[in-house]
């Protein structure tokens, strides 16, 4: 069970600032997990403080405006992305501690990390850890908080705030369906409210009619989730790459599992231990043994031709793999990846997200967001082509680069893979995957 989060508040005297600083100055607490993640060393009486004197007005502001984004956006490379999830960028002259939340839908991550001891910096942040809570633990925690801020203003005889309008505004689009929908859509694109193109906006949510809800938000979170930031591709583009580009499929030829491989609720349950038991349940009942798949098996639990995962159909360069059904049409099948390791990747991938989500769906995309549903597909697909039982008995207790470099070839699969099982079981520290897989298993 994961632990939950809160945010304290012990109010204080300030006598300089604007109404709402001097009303909600105080001592104030991050703790997840029983750890704080607010305490430091303060230099000016020489002790470990767990809450130190911030403004908690500014604290609930920023989590107000950014609540979109830091609910919904998942860790990204994008230019300005750190504004809306790290407190750190929060200013007004006060030293807030370097955590930086992100969200992939269903599990949130508070990473927070120890600053650097300067001279004469009178507080300096200790803890150095990445707690998980549950998104709507999230949730629970800033409504929590944000609710004291603004019974301590209206206490304070401090009305009509900025926070009051912007909160006000919030628990609205909350409250309201098809607000909520656009909402969610831009903070996965990564803008912020009404600061996105209405045009793209109202054709994603026509889009979603054909596509499915969850299949257009996960390619609203891979464009919004790139360095330089990409428009969502259209139903009708995706359509003309799959017929130039892909390859005829029969889903209604695919495996399906009999049983759910898990009871526990998503947000309770790690994306990459959903996605492993998923691939160990499809194993059993399929009855693939241990060994490796070959291609000839593995296209077939798609009802796709091995032809698919030899060679691209096209010369096209296309930024992700996605299965579509369309009415009255072929199912087709298009795999990103130019090489066969990568390609049956893929394909493990798109398996795996018809068998975890809905396959109603008419798309299932593959893409290189780091969302719940795409890590489960990444776990999945790794599971399924090398079970990690299997790759640690053969690395029997060599994890050099070479010996994982022998297994990977072993399962047709990219060293990358095998190293992700490393860390996804704790036998290598996650260090080994950020410089390359820009993310924290959330």
């Amino acid at each position: 069970m994961l632990g939950t989060w809160e945010i304290t508040a012990g109010w204080e005297a300030l006598d300089t600032g604007s109404d709402e600083e001097r009303a909600c100055f105080a001592a104030v607490g991050i703790r997840a997990h029983s750890i704080w993640l607010t305490e430091g060393h303060d230099a000016i009486v020489n002790r470990l403080r767990q809450a130190p004197y911030l403004s908690a007005y500014d604290l609930a502001e920023w989590l107000a405006w950014n609540w979109w984004r830091l609910r919904w956006e998942p860790r990204s490379m994008a230019e300005g992305w750190d504004f809306s999830h790290r407190m750190a960028s929060i200013g007004g002259g006060y030293i807030w501690p370097d955590i930086t939340i992100f969200s992939d839908g269903e599990r949130t991550v508070l990473l927070s990390r120890a600053t650097a001891e300067r001279p004469q910096t009178p507080f300096r942040y200790i803890n150095q850890v990445a707690p998980v809570i549950s998104a709507l633990d999230f949730e629970r925690g800033v409504e929590v908080f944000v609710a004291q801020v603004l019974e301590r203003l209206e206490a304070m005889g401090v009305r009509e705030s900025n926070l009051s309008r912007v909160w006000h505004d919030v628990q609205a689009e909350r409250g309201d369906a098809t607000l909520g929908r656009r909402r969610k859509l831009e903070a996965l694109m990564g803008v912020d409210p009404d600061e996105s193109d209405p045009e793209l906006v109202e054709r994603v949510l026509a889009d979603a009619v054909r596509l499915g809800q969850g299949a257009v938000e996960e390619l609203a979170a891979d464009a919004g989730g790139a360095a330089e930031r990409r428009r969502v591709l259209s139903a009708d583009e995706l359509a003309g790459l799959a017929v130039r580009s892909g390859f005829a499929a029969s889903f209604d030829d695919a495996v399906r599992l009999a049983a759910p491989a898990t009871v526990a609720p998503r947000g309770q349950l790690a994306a990459w231990q959903l996605g492993a038991d998923a691939a160990k349940a499809l194993r059993a009942q399929e009855a693939l043994g241990e060994g490796a798949i070959d291609d000839v098996a593995l296209a077939a639990l798609l009802g796709v031709t091995p032809a698919a995962l030899k060679r691209p159909a096209g010369g096209e360069a296309v930024g992700i793999s996605f299965a579509l059904r369309q009415a009255g049409e072929a199912d087709r099948v298009l795999l990103r990846s130019r090489v066969p390791a990568g390609r049956r990747f893929e394909l493990a991938r798109l398996l795996g997200d018809r068998l975890l989500g809905d396959v109603a769906e008419s798309l299932h995309p593959a893409t290189r967001s780091t969302t719940y549903r795409q890590k489960a597909q990444r776990a999945f697909a790794a599971e399924l082509l090398s079970p990690f039982a299997q790759v640690w008995g053969m690395l029997d207790g060599d994890f050099s680069a070479e010996s994982q470099q022998e297994v990977a070839e072993h399962f047709k699969v990219s060293e990358l893979t095998i190293r992700t099982q490393l860390v996804n079981h704790r036998i290598l520290d996650r260090d080994e995957l950020e410089s390359e897989e820009f993310s924290i298993a959330a």
